[in-house]
Parts: structure tokens; C-alpha cells; sequence
């Protein structure tokens, strides 16, 4: 197909879902990189939709999935084969106690939404609170519980969904006397509201370790902590979604490791299935049995696939054999070194934050203003392409232009270097059109 009858094809068949398309049309990948259909390579800096840790067509991943749908790939919803419990078993292995029960489904957005459900029948409640640059899905509940983006047009959300502000650093005008960030008052000021806004029926606190589609905003070393025990005094659960955070993104295996809290429930996707559709919720024996008990349900046509487990075992398998996790952290001390110079050599780059594999560099008209600067993140966004690099930015009203940068735990140092000279030098290009 030539490329004016696919772009004809475009407009006429495919229904828009945000955003526009990339203008380049994509026909394979390989590693960290993608290849249009003229042949150009295209350095991917984005693992896919932030998913691909182990690039694209990993050789393990491959052999998996071949072997998967030549003997077991898909089974009624009510048949449960090896694959599915051996991951459940290997899952609750690497977690701490009392995470030990899985629920195996295909996106995040679904576990997301199974992990709300649960947490409102376990606790009998059914007040969710979010932060207000949160994204966790365009299901239902989920989407009810994104507040950063989609809220305009369709009628009223799921009622009970309460905000917390979103611990931005670099924003927030929470400030002690001498300018820094004080998120522990922040945190307690958003309780505060979170106790005038609710009805009596709080249930569940769903938050990102790192904010991800929010801009890429890290929650401070402590916070985690306050934020448990303001869910234990209030009797909520706590969610976390580390759809893009855990298996081995941040440095650990899962982000919420650094900080020794342990959720109440887990939700765990992207990562998992390396670029594939796989998704689970953990939680403990506790509540999975307080939701059997009331009579929880999630049959989907898809839950308990042999072949999302098979997957989701072999990502596990190669995270572990290759040392990923550790990389993850050593490539991301280099790419925080390089943002940083980067940072220090351009006044339009206001903030640097992140850490492993996640990191995102924020774009301003001038440090001192820190006024957003969407037009020029544009702009360096479409010069990359030119140049060979795919970079996704996050612009929300009131923020800068963000770049969200994770490229695949594999990713080959000199291309991880390469990749930065590329924005370096689309930014100057860019500056320098004016």
C-alpha cells in the first residue's frame, strides 16, 4: 500500500482516540529501534507505549508466544492451566507479605478497574481518591479516577472520586521559609479535603509511585509513608499502580520498594507483558477472600489466559537471567547525569526528575518564570522525529512541555547516549529557528 491511499485509508476508517497520529507509518521493530515504511530507522525512546522493556521482538518473547499459540493460548474463562498458576506462585515470591493472591487480566486500565471493585467490596465503601494529575485508565471506574485528561463530555463520572494534589516539586506552592518544597503540609492540607469532600464512605487511595502521563512527577522519599498512614486512619485501602513503574523501570523491581510501604492492593501491566497485553492485581489472602466471600466478579473473556501468563513469565525469566533491574538503575544514574548537564546548559530546561529508566525533562520559557513552554516542546517533539527519535511529551494545561523518556531496559549504552545527543541537538535546532 502506497502511502496516500494508507493516509486516505486513515481518514476514512479509523476512528481518532486523542492526539493526532505520528506521520511516520511504522512496519517493524527491533530492539530500541522502529523502521517506517521508506526503511528509516527510528530510535524508540518511549518502549512502545511506555511497555517494551524488553525491546521489540526479543527472541525470548517471540519464543514464547510461538510455543503459546502452537500448544495453549486461550482457554474459557473458568479453566485454569500451569502457565497461570505458576505466575501467580512466582508473582507472590517477589512481592512481600501479604501480596499473594492474583487476579490475571490484559490491560491496565482492567486491573485498575478489578482493584477499585475489590476494594470497594472488601471495605464496603465506595469513595476513591486519586491525585489531580493522575491517569489510570479509560474503563469506567478507572477513567472515573483520571484527573488529568477525558473528563469533559460525557456526563457525570462514577460518583465518590476525590483528588489529592499531585506532589509536584517543582510547582507545588506549598513552601517552607527557605523555598523548599514542604509536601508533607500539602499532603495533610489534601487529607483535609479529602475529609470535608467525602460522605463517610471512604474506600480506597489509587496513586502512582511516579506519575507518569501526570509528568513524570516522583513522589518525595517519605511520602508514601504519610500517605499510609492517612489511608490506615481513615480505614481505606491502599492501591498503588505500577503500570509503568514496576519490573525493574525505577531501579528496583517494583517502585514501591524504595520507600518499604506495602499496598494494599498492586496493579501491575505494561511492564509485565513487555509490549504484549498482560495485566494482574495483587492483594492479600484477606481481601481476596472478603470479595469471594461477597461475591466479587470479574469474569472477562480474557482473565486467567494461558498465554498473558506465559508471557508475563518469560518477561519475569529474562528481568532476572539479564540483571535488568540493576541496569535499570546504572542507565538511569547515566541518563540523569546527561539530563542534568542538559539542564544546566539551557535555560529552557527548567526540571529534571525520575529515576532508573523513567525520567522526564521539562521544558520552561526561562527558569525564573517557569512559564510553560507547549509550543517549543512541539516543536523539539517533531524535530526528534526528523532527526530519528521518537519522544512522547506530556502537555497539560499550566505545565511545561514534558518529555517522558523510557526506553527499554536493553537499550545499548552508545544508544542511550546517541538518543540524548538527538534531543540535545533538536532543542538547539529548534532555539535556534526561533
Amino acid at each position: 500500500m502506497d502511502s496516500e491511499t494508507f493516509w486516505s485509508d486513515v481518514g476514512a476508517h479509523l476512528i481518532r482516540y486523542g492526539g493526532g497520529f505520528s506521520p511516520r507509518i511504522i512496519e517493524r521493530a527491533v530492539g530500541s529501534h522502529l523502521y517506517d515504511h521508506e526503511g528509516r530507522e527510528i530510535l524508540d525512546f518511549t518502549s512502545g507505549q511506555m511497555s517494551a522493556v524488553l525491546g521489540h521482538s526479543h527472541p525470548d518473547i517471540v519464543r514464547t508466544v510461538t510455543e503459546s499459540v502452537s500448544t495453549l493460548a486461550h482457554l474459557y474463562s473458568g479453566m485454569l492451566s500451569p502457565p497461570v498458576v505458576s505466575l501467580a506462585r512466582r508473582l507472590a515470591d517477589s512481592l512481600p507479605a501479604p501480596l499473594e493472591r492474583m487476579l490475571l487480566l490484559s490491560t491496565g486500565a482492567e486491573s485498575n478497574e478489578a482493584a477499585i471493585k475489590m476494594a470497594k467490596l472488601a471495605t464496603g465503601r465506595y469513595e476513591v481518591v486519586s491525585f489531580d494529575r493522575s491517569w489510570h485508565g479509560m474503563t469506567s471506574g478507572a477513567a472515573s479516577a483520571t484527573f488529568s485528561a477525558g473528563r469533559r463530555g460525557y456526563g457525570p463520572p462514577m460518583p465518590g472520586n476525590l483528588v489529592l494534589p499531585t506532589p509536584n516539586a517543582y510547582r507545588s506552592p506549598f513552601r517552607r521559609p527557605d523555598g523548599s518544597y514542604d509536601w508533607e503540609t500539602e499532603l495533610d492540607y489534601g487529607f483535609q479535603l479529602v475529609d470535608q469532600q467525602s460522605s463517610g464512605s471512604l474506600a480506597a487511595c489509587l496513586v502512582e509511585p511516579i506519575l507518569s502521563s501526570g509528568g513524570i512527577i516522583e513522589l518525595p522519599p517519605g511520602y508514601l509513608a504519610r500517605l499510609r498512614e492517612h489511608c490506615d486512619r481513615r480505614g481505606m485501602l491502599l492501591i498503588l499502580d505500577e503500570a509503568q513503574t514496576g519490573i525493574g523501570r525505577t531501579g528496583d523491581l517494583y517502585a514501591f520498594q524504595r520507600d518499604g510501604v506495602v499496598p494494599d492492593l498492586l496493579t501491575l501491566s505494561k511492564t509485565l507483558g513487555a509490549g504484549l497485553p498482560v495485566a494482574v492485581v495483587m492483594t492479600s489472602a484477606e481481601i481476596e477472600e472478603a470479595c469471594h466471600e461477597r461475591g466479587f466478579l470479574f469474569f472477562t473473556t480474557h482473565v486467567s489466559d494461558p498465554l498473558a501468563a506465559s508471557v508475563a513469565l518469560t518477561v519475569l525469566d529474562v528481568v532476572e537471567r539479564d540483571g535488568l533491574v540493576q541496569r535499570a538503575r546504572t542507565l538511569g544514574d547515566r541518563l540523569t547525569a546527561r539530563l542534568t548537564e542538559m539542564r544546566d546548559r539551557h535555560e529552557v530546561v527548567g526540571d529534571v526528575r525520575g529515576r532508573g529508566l523513567l525520567q522526564g525533562l521539562e521544558l520552561v520559557t526561562d527558569k525564573a518564570s517557569k512559564a510553560p513552554a507547549e509550543e517549543l516542546g512541539r516543536q523539539v517533539t517533531d524535530t526528534c522525529l526528523e532527526l530519528g527519535l521518537h519522544m512522547n511529551i506530556v502537555q497539560l494545561p499550566g505545565m511545561g512541555g514534558i518529555f517522558r523518556i523510557a526506553p527499554p531496559l536493553t537499550i545499548e549504552v552508545d544508544d542511550l547516549d546517541r538518543g540524548l545527543d538527538l534531543l540535545e541537538t533538536a532543542l538547539e535546532r529548534t532555539l535556534a529557528r526561533g
